[in-house]
């Protein structure tokens, strides 16, 4: 116990400024599923989820291998799969487009299953946010899905740019910070198109290290 005391014992001025947590209102304008071998989406009417995701997605699945954004295991190590569902928001995506010159980006060509517009700077809610949906459903953010260069290689075919592996390159650069989010489902039900969705973005500090 002694151990902690200074802890215990530390002045409240030299704790990092708390910032309260708040609730959003935004609006699922889509919803998508990968049914093939790659993530490309396609635009359904809703779909439901369970602890293993979306039925029939292709990143579906408890657990996952292990890649390039894990460099502290080794390349296909078995592990959680905090990356079922992909959402993005129509805002950034135009964004994206905007940056790279194109006239439009669709949700379909970077493999997100939900466009949820709304809520502002989407792509920058914290991790640990919680996704409340009509249909029951809960899903918990991970974090930000960092944009790469075999998407910006799916934007560069579908949009009929000349030079693929040239324009692979420009996607994660226009792309950065608003790629939009990785979750998981923390509780099962269903997600349609059209819905509200409550987002529940919980308290917030830096961490002074």
């Amino acid at each position: 116990m002694r151990d902690l005391e200074p802890l215990f014992a530390q002045r409240p001025e030299e704790l990092p400024e708390i910032v309260k947590g708040k609730k959003l209102l935004g609006k699922v304008t889509a919803t998508l599923v990968a049914p093939g071998e790659d993530f490309e989406t396609r635009a359904v009417d809703g779909f439901d989820v369970d602890f293993e995701g979306i039925a029939g997605d292709h990143h579906r699945g408890l657990t996952r291998k292990s890649g390039g954004r894990e460099p502290w295991y080794g390349r296909g190590t078995d592990m959680r799969n905090e990356r079922q569902i992909s959402i993005v928001s129509s805002q950034e995506l135009r964004t994206i487009a905007d940056r790279m010159g194109l006239a439009e980006i669709l949700p379909e060509w970077i493999g997100a299953n939900l466009v949820i517009d709304n809520v502002p700077m989407l792509s920058m809610i914290p991790p640990g946010t919680r996704l409340f949906f009509a249909g029951g459903a809960v899903l918990k953010v991970d974090g930000q899905n960092a944009p790469c260069q075999v998407a910006g290689r799916l934007v560069a075919r579908r949009a009929g740019l000349p030079e693929i592996a040239d324009s692979a390159l420009r996607f994660p650069q226009s792309a950065q910070r608003l790629r939009g989010l990785v979750a998981w489902v923390e509780k099962p039900g269903r997600i349609a198109r059209g819905e509200d969705v409550s987002v529940r973005i919980g308290e917030q500090w830096v961490y002074p290290g």
